[in-house]
């Protein structure tokens, strides 16, 4: 019998209130997961609304192919969401992306994302396609998986763990499940946080690089740019620090007027974003689900084109 791993989807109502809807417009839900802001998206649509869902997860396609089999107003890209641009520009009045991974995919042991539960160590979105994590390890040079642990999970102790994990590798053999790289990764790091694990930050660094989470998010913010209509919104919730900064500096760049300082007189160059906010989960969300406590929501409306 098949487990149902259940998602509390953090900052439901801000985020579909965030966007502002039309009844009629076309919306793009860019992380599907297991479909709560999609729900929450399609009660405000209309017949002749719009709903695109995105997701490389096989599971969430699964059941978002249940919601589109029952609703005609859904499509599905069964894809990350870097695809985004492939919709048309102008096609769209409101971007939804909630990022990182989703309670099923932390609390089911099979996918291997968790340091708590003993799994296979797989971390890919999409199982797919690609390498696993334990592929990846097998012939990683010492030097590039410590810049891996450094740079995404920004872990100060990214250069001893990533010793200590080739010293197994060499001794023991590949590592094939998530409890022997905790062991190891626990075993280097000499001091955390209280109430962190010593794992938490690697296994961050290893989900975020194999998957190519940055790239597509990088990728994805510049597309919306392109296929929202303006005055259209753009909503981005992220959980870790790396992915709001990047969200945070995109917003800021493209909502400062630019001069250019060889041609100081020429009109500046008129800004694509405006409107920027950002919402915080209540302390109510906060005690009733916990993973919400990370969550940070930016807002941004598309600047009108200039004729």
């Amino acid at each position: 019998m098949q487990t149902e791993w259940t998602h509390q989807t953090v900052l439901l109502n801000e985020a579909v209130q965030a966007l502002a809807i039309n009844p009629d417009g076309h919306y793009v839900d860019a992380t599907f997961g297991r479909g709560g802001h999609s729900r929450a998206i399609l009660q405000r649509l209309s017949p002749q609304g719009r709903l695109t869902v995105f997701d490389k997860d096989p599971q969430a396609i699964a059941e978002a192919q249940a919601l589109a089999a029952r609703d005609a107003r859904v499509a599905l890209r069964h894809e990350g969401f870097r695809a985004l641009g492939e919709l048309g520009v102008a096609s769209v009045d409101g971007v939804l992306m909630d990022l990182g991974v989703s309670s099923p995919q932390l609390d089911d042991p099979s996918r291997g994302f968790s340091f708590r539960h003993e799994g296979p160590l797989d971390m890919r979105m999409d199982t797919t396609r690609g390498q696993s994590v334990a592929q990846w390890l097998e012939t990683v040079p010492v030097s590039t998986l410590a810049e891996v642990i450094r740079d995404y999970g920004e872990e100060r102790f990214a250069a001893p763990i990533a010793k200590a994990i080739d010293r197994r590798r060499q001794e023991r053999g590949p590592f094939r499940t998530t409890r022997e790289l905790a062991e190891v990764v626990a075993g280097a790091v000499k001091t955390r946080e209280p109430g962190k694990d010593p794992a938490t930050r690697t296994f961050q660094a290893l989900r975020i690089f194999i998957n190519a989470e940055l790239e597509e998010l990088q990728a994805a913010l510049e597309a919306s740019l392109s296929v929202l209509q303006p005055q259209g919104r753009l909503v981005v919730i992220s959980f870790h620090s790396l992915e709001d900064r990047m969200v945070k500096q995109f917003m800021a760049r493209h909502s400062r007027t630019v001069v250019d300082r060889r041609a100081p007189f020429a009109e500046p160059a008129p800004t694509r974003l405006g409107d920027v906010q950002r919402v915080m989960p209540s302390d109510a969300e906060v005690q009733g689900n916990p993973r919400a406590r990370s969550a940070v929501m930016r807002v941004a409306t598309r600047s009108e084109v200039p004729a």
